[in-house]
């Protein structure tokens, strides 16, 4: 008896989808939850910097808290989606 799974998503394709649009790679990876959260974290702190900010930083350092967890969304959207792949893939054989 097999259980027949479908493939994962290419994770280049979901690297692709982090990097332009937030929590979109978790969705790819059909972890919804994960990317919602990661979503609300990126928001609160991006706000959070962005109150808490001198008046004479840049854009980018305002915004750095919710930089920083996109970043590491992206990153964590793409090492899920290579170990999926690769276990599938190690599966498939």
């Amino acid at each position: 008896m097999s259980i027949v799974t479908r493939a994962p998503f290419n994770p280049y394709l979901v690297l692709a989808s982090a990097i332009i649009l937030p929590a979109s790679g978790q969705v790819l990876n059909r972890q919804p939850v994960r990317g919602l959260l990661f979503l609300f974290f990126v928001v609160l702190l991006g706000g959070y910097t962005l109150k808490t900010a001198a008046p004479d930083v840049s854009l980018i350092g305002k915004y750095s808290g919710g930089i920083f967890v996109y970043a590491m969304a992206i990153y964590d959207a793409y090492k899920t989606a290579r170990i999926r792949h690769s276990v599938w893939a190690a599966a498939k054989r």
